[in-house]
């Protein structure tokens, strides 16, 4: 019996590993793409998307939902990896990737998803609130965010967060990085792009997230956490949360 389960620890391992060095490879392939631009390309380094992917939980049989896309700088890496054996999805502001990526060969498999409500820029600082939405979709196995949750009042999230609990499975993975707002400190003018992980963590544990894990992948010491995102001394050098939570 004792060999037996040897054996099977064994065969998972081997599995396990074949998995992580298929997903790394498309992705290292998807990085040296001709479509991605010089600055894209810059930003590697800084954003490090192989290791946080991976901390992520992603695998290239998976279906993928990526929120708020923007230029699609991830996106650019996720479809090619996910194209074989998985699904992407994206959702929300997705006007970019609509009109500049998926219109390009070897992008027409990533299914954009139309939420049917308006963001309406209505909180403080001109945060995003939303009336409670689906995706449409249901079973997917992760969720992925970058640098966004900011961008919306506590209700909005709330409204995000609750979308991503219904269209992921049992056991799906949700994955949020963002720039680090000191812990409970007020929103101002100078934070407003910034979240505090802490506040983060009790709102998705209220929308029913079990907390998983962190990274300090992207854990900047001299972020002193008191500037806009966007100023020439803090730009590329924003200390980031990266939190993982998986649907129960």
């Amino acid at each position: 019996m004792r060999i037996l389960m040897s054996s099977v620890m064994a065969v998972a391992s081997v599995t396990a590993f074949a998995a992580d060095t298929a997903i790394e490879r498309k992705l290292q392939d998807a990085m040296r793409a001709e479509i991605r631009t010089e600055a894209e390309l810059a930003r590697d380094k800084n954003r490090k998307p192989v290791e946080t992917l991976s901390f992520c939980g992603l695998r290239d049989d998976m279906r993928v939902l990526e929120m708020l896309p923007g230029s699609g700088w991830y996106t650019k890496l996720l479809a090619p990896a996910l194209r074989e054996n998985g699904e992407l999805h994206v959702a929300i502001g997705v006007d970019n990737v609509r009109e500049n990526l998926v219109t390009r060969n070897g992008f027409e498999h990533v299914n954009v998803i139309d939420i049917g409500v308006e963001l309406k820029r209505t909180g403080p600082l001109r945060t995003i609130n939303v009336e409670p939405f689906d995706f449409g979709i249901t079973d997917v196995n992760l969720v992925l965010t970058f640098r966004n949750l900011h961008n919306f009042t506590p209700e909005g999230r709330a409204a995000v967060n609750a979308a991503v609990f219904t269209g992921l499975r049992s056991g799906g993975l949700y994955c949020v990085v963002d720039h680090t707002r000191r812990h409970m400190q007020a929103l101002t003018g100078e934070n407003r792009r910034r979240s505090d992980p802490v506040m983060i963590i009790k709102e998705l544990q209220a929308a029913g997230f079990e907390f998983v894990d962190f990274s300090d992948l992207h854990y900047r010491p001299d972020d002193e956490l008191r500037y806009e995102v966007g100023r020439k001394t803090v730009t590329g050098n924003t200390d980031r949360f990266t939190l993982l939570f998986r649907r129960p």
